[in-house]
């Protein structure tokens, strides 16, 4: 279970502060457990902030708080500080990144499941899409996004395997693995019956809960030669 440490403290010396973090973010390198650090500071009392720091578990927690480096951190962050430092230990029972959500309804739901009505409700209507297998590789509208789907799964029942996924302020990133049995045309070759696979990568870039725009990174062409064919569905 996730565990997060929270940290409340009143400093007139952040610089200070800021720098003391770093440096135990430097010489505690390949031996800290932390995963994730975030300090926010009170917009109504500038002196007010709060450390926010993510570990994997609780028993992360514990070994990163002994070590050597993280005690004399402790130490000096005290002397910087306006009073006595307030910690909070928080088990994370609920972690929801919404666009990450966003991202696999689309692969879930549309591409998966073929409730194209998804795509609606996850695309702006501007979505700008970018594909270098395509001969026009920026298109504009959800319309295209529907067509390419539907060319798709017209062509294989399909399964997107996610290998990772990462998000950072409004992009979200998959990483995946495809895998496709070929049951009806496509790039120029007859249903073969048999299941290919590859693998890529998408990156949405989200805006007021819809995606707004999106880059495409797969080997198109290493497909055709599984299959043995050739041309493009988009025309090449």
């Amino acid at each position: 279970m996730t565990f997060v440490q929270v940290i409340d403290y009143e400093t007139r010396r952040f610089d200070e502060m800021n720098a003391l973090i770093d440096r135990w973010a430097e010489q505690s390198s390949g031996r800290r457990t932390a995963t994730h650090t975030m300090i926010g500071q009170d917009r109504e009392a500038r002196n007010h902030y709060v450390d926010m720091v993510e570990f994997a578990s609780y028993e992360e927690a514990m070994k990163n708080s002994q070590l050597p480096e993280t005690d004399r951190m402790f130490q000096e962050m005290v002397a910087l500080c306006e009073g006595m430092p307030k910690f909070m230990n928080l088990d994370v029972v609920r972690d929801e990144h919404l666009n990450k959500q966003l991202a696999r309804r689309v692969f879930e739901e549309a591409a998966m499941g073929g409730n194209m009505g998804v795509l609606d409700e996850c695309f702006a209507t501007n979505y700008i899409d970018h594909d270098v297998s395509k001969v026009e590789s920026t298109v504009i509208g959800r319309e295209a996004m529907r067509s390419d789907m539907e060319t798709w799964r017209a062509a294989f029942d399909m399964s997107f395997e996610p290998m990772a996924q990462l998000a950072e302020g409004d992009m979200v990133t998959t990483v995946w693995n495809w895998r496709g049995t070929h049951k009806g045309p496509f790039m120029g070759v007859a249903p073969t019956g048999k299941t290919y696979e590859m693998s890529g990568s998408t990156t949405f870039r989200c805006l007021d809960g819809e995606i707004v725009e999106g880059w495409w990174h797969y080997n198109p062409g290493a497909l055709q030669q599984q299959m043995g064919g050739s041309g493009s569905p988009y025309g090449t």
